[in-house]
């Protein structure tokens, strides 16, 4: 993939990772448009960094993804990247049944709107050059957290649904591309911005933005690979024991 004169989409850029890889691609000469539901965080971005663009989205809701679709492409026919990074997270105790809401919440915003952002672009990106789709996953999508069981299900499916959607596309001309983070220092959950065991931000765009420039189809962050490989290494139930204490 080309790192720069690419027009990107990027839902899910109004925090975190999303934010700070949507500024990196944007300093790296891309035309970047950044989509999220809060038009406050939007008018923000554009304001500190002039040049990105912004699009309000809510990704819960199929009329507002195929809205912003029209909108978007009207605007830039270029577009050639979908990355869909928007997701949610949350902490479940699957003893009690209160847990159902949170997960349906974390399935509405992960699974199927991956697949309705997948949906409303891939037609589009068969039409333009160097097309390219990037799906996030997780290294939890591999190892899960006990303490986040829908969530870590949810990233596992991005990451089963993007092997078969390579596959279906691989005539079309679009690549497809999965990003495998690792815990990183945001506020993604209670404590994580400041924890040791997580990845500082900065750190992670910085190789990000490398791998991206290489060829790997699967795109896993150093710190990613311990629980991206622990069902070969034998290390899956010792990962998960750890794992399971890092949040409340």
């Amino acid at each position: 993939m080309q790192i720069s004169g690419n027009t990107i989409f990027l839902p899910g850029a109004t925090s975190g990772i999303g934010e700070a890889l949507a500024v990196a691609l944007h300093d790296a000469g891309n035309t970047v448009v950044i989509a999220g539901r809060r038009q406050e965080r939007l008018d923000d971005i554009a304001a500190r960094h002039p040049g990105i663009e912004t699009a309000r989205l809510d990704v819960a809701d199929p009329a507002s993804i195929d809205a912003v679709a029209t909108d978007v492409l009207a605007r830039f026919p270029a577009l050639n990247v979908l990355i869909t990074m928007a997701g949610v997270a949350g902490s479940e105790d699957l003893t009690s049944a209160d847990f159902v809401d949170t997960a349906e919440r974390i399935i509405t915003t992960n699974v199927l709107g991956t697949i309705r952002l997948v949906g409303a672009f891939t037609e589009h990106l068969a039409t333009v050059p160097d097309a390219t789709v990037v799906t996030v996953s997780s290294g939890l999508a591999f190892t899960p957290m006990p303490v986040t069981p829908t969530y870590s299900a949810t990233k596992s499916f991005v990451h089963a649904f993007t092997d078969s959607l390579r596959i279906q596309l691989r005539d079309s001309g679009v690549r497809v591309r999965e990003l495998v983070p690792p815990a990183v220092q945001t506020d993604i959950f209670d404590g994580q911005a400041d924890a040791e065991w997580a990845m500082p931000l900065a750190d992670f765009v910085t190789e990000v933005m490398d791998l991206l420039a290489g060829d790997d189809d699967e795109i896993v962050v150093r710190n990613a690979r311990a629980l991206r490989n622990s069902e070969v290494d034998g290390t899956r139930g010792e990962l998960m024991e750890q794992l399971a204490h890092l949040i409340g």
